[in-house]
């Protein structure tokens, strides 16, 4: 007879989670590091309690917000190659509202996070309770139904002997290589507390293989067939490559075939920047010697990304009138893609396979290609030198500052940021020597990630610099798990760049015809009822000094230097507060986006960026 324990839903749910492993490659180790969490009534006393009665078996940690811890466990499997992962639970209601926008970026990025929301009574008996969203038409809605769309798993536990196919679930989703997100597990708060004779086979320590899936031998041999007859292949690295530890395989595929490689935001650090066969970032944010051989290929070959609009520019990039596309993923979705040769299988084995397949054939890209691309990146390498010195009539440039962060830190440390103009200055110009050390979350270009997925990543690697490059709005929208880090003793060091409002949009807005001043932190001038007064004085350093950080103000490029070394050798988080000049842009390299303008316009200059648009769209194609 199978054995069974006495335990309440949540005191399972904590034992099963603490009991979790996966195996790659021969290293086993616990899938989940820990709970992230901020206690309310719909949970306190049912997970709450559980999470005491585990005595540590599951590491708590608070949270200040909910949505940040959510990009903190992004941050935190991401940097972990999707092998580790945290729990983020909260109340009902706001709390787990609040959560939403972590879900999606989880999603959309492919990450895997485990989120207990707390939810409404199953028995209804004392309903409507506190932050229960009621509705006329049905009593079987809560506020967790929300989750549905942006969740790549979504579960409520109405009964306790549910919470054994749930969790079984959601961990394989959890640990899958291709299907993996946001998973939910939505726990009513009455049955969070209900005891039931729990399997004991279910608490037992469970080992998750993730596996290495080859992709199938005759796609293989077809896509080694097109490849061979390329005279100017052209190689994109996304994410994938870093997920599934690829970038050896990489560097020896590229190097036996020279063919050169574009790299994604995702896949920024697959290969050092100084790698022979590396042109650098591929596509809107993309530079010069990318952009230009993604025009020319007459075959992409795409290793582990989604053909974003940003890696596409919006499928004007690849130009050449026959391209073909040939697509190595562990997504079939993505894999079919732009009607790529799909090779659906892990990126490692795949890379090794159409490597040996091209090597029996003797295929090497022509000199000319070869020679062409090794003149493109010496090219791009002295534009990024001469970007990086960019000064600013008002101080410091965005770039400038860039260069000298860039500069300052270790080999090993890690760069994290997120959305505005902050993702394409350092998609083009940061250079990266290893593999994880460029960061950025822009899957969901998601403002307020910044900090929290500082902290995360911090979690995942102690032993690494973290260094975060955040602007003035971003840091307003979501800030405070800063006071984590200095409570945990994590040490960041944030880069906050003040330029004095939405910066990023501002300039988008001008590429639009607009004249505006919608996102510049200004005050309403009475007379026009417009954002046109003085600039908003915000004392960001007075702000991060108030939650328990050290915070250096420099003023010039020299004493950014001297901070950043202070900063660095510090063993507490520190935020470094720069004024930039938001007039001086980074140059954007033969790119376009597809941002519509308006068609009716009493204004000349969005009549003209209409115009250029429209022209602009005509280079937009069918891949098929």
């Amino acid at each position: 007879m199978n054995s069974t324990r006495r335990m309440t839903v949540a005191q399972a749910l904590v034992e099963f989670l603490a009991s979790q492993r996966v195996e790659r490659d021969g290293d086993e180790h616990p899938f989940f590091g820990g709970v992230l969490g901020i206690f309310g009534h719909g949970i306190v006393a049912g997970l709450g309690e559980a999470l005491e009665a585990a005595g540590g078996r599951m590491l708590y940690q608070q949270a200040r917000n909910e949505q940040a811890m959510v990009h903190t466990a992004i941050a935190y499997a991401k940097r972990s190659r999707r092998l580790r992962s945290l729990v983020c639970a909260s109340s009902i209601g706001p709390g787990a509202t609040n959560m939403l926008t972590g879900a999606a970026a989880a999603t959309v990025n492919r990450i895997p996070v485990l989120l207990l929301p707390g939810d409404i009574f199953v028995t209804r008996r004392v309903a409507p309770v506190l932050q229960q969203l009621e509705r006329p038409d049905t009593q079987d809605v809560s506020v967790n139904d929300c989750f549905k769309p942006v969740a790549r798993y979504w579960d409520r536990i109405s009964r306790p002997e549910q919470l054994v196919t749930s969790l079984m679930d959601a961990m394989r989703v959890l640990t899958s290589p291709a299907d993996t997100g946001a998973v939910v597990v939505a726990l009513p708060q009455d049955a969070q507390t209900e005891a039931f004779d729990c399997p004991a086979a279910f608490l037992e320590p469970r080992v998750w293989q993730i596996p290495r899936n080859r992709p199938d031998v005759e796609a293989v041999r077809h896509a080694a067939d097109l490849l061979s007859h390329a005279t100017r292949p052209f190689l994109i690295a996304g994410g994938g490559v870093l997920y599934s530890d690829a970038s050896a395989a990489l560097d020896a595929f590229v190097c036996a075939t020279r063919i050169p490689v574009g790299e994604t935001q995702a896949g920024k650090g697959a290969l050092a920047w100084d790698h022979p066969q590396n042109l650098g970032a591929v596509g809107v944010t993309g530079g010069l010697a990318a952009n230009r051989l993604a025009r020319q290929a007459d075959v992409v070959l795409t290793v582990g990304t989604r053909l974003s609009d940003f890696t596409t520019m919006s499928k004007t990039i690849f130009a050449h009138p026959d391209v073909r596309f040939v697509s190595i993923n562990v997504n079939e979705m993505d894999a079919h893609k732009h009607a790529a040769l799909a090779l659906v299988g892990d990126a490692r084995v795949a890379l090794e396979e159409l490597g040996a397949a091209l090597a029996e054939r003797g295929y090497r890209v022509p000199e000319a290609r070869a020679s062409a691309a090794a003149r493109l990146r010496a090219e791009w390498t002295a534009e990024v030198d001469r970007v990086l010195s960019l000064t600013a009539p008002g101080g410091l440039s965005q770039a400038e500052v860039i260069g000298v962060v860039n500069r300052a830190v270790g080999p090993d440390a890690v760069m994290v940021s997120a959305a505005g103009s902050l993702p394409g200055d350092v998609h083009k110009l940061w250079r990266t020597p290893t593999p994880g050390g460029y960061h950025v979350e822009y899957g969901y270009s998601c403002m307020g990630y910044e900090v929290a997925g500082g902290l995360g990543v911090k979690m995942a690697t102690p032993a690494s610099d973290v260094v975060v490059l955040v602007g003035d709005g971003s840091w307003l929208m979501l800030s405070a798990e800063l006071l984590t880090a200095v409570q945990e003793g994590r040490k960041l060091v944030v880069v906050l760049l003040d330029n004095h409002g939405y910066a990023c949009i501002t300039r988008l807005s001008g590429a639009c015809g607009g004249r505006n001043r919608f996102n510049e932190f200004r005050f309403r001038d009475p007379a026009t009822g417009l954002y046109t007064g003085d600039v908003v004085p915000i004392d960001f350093a007075a702000n991060a000094r108030s939650l328990g950080a050290d915070v250096l103000t420099p003023r010039n490029h020299a004493e950014l230097a001297a901070t950043m070394q202070t900063a660095l050798a510090s063993d507490r988080t520190t935020v470094v507060v720069v004024e930039t000049d938001p007039s001086v842009d980074v140059p954007s390299y033969e790119s376009w986006w597809d941002v519509p303008r308006a068609q009716v316009s009493g204004s000349a200059t969005v009549r003209d960026a209409r115009a250029r648009w429209e022209a602009g769209g005509q280079t937009e194609r069918w891949h098929l």
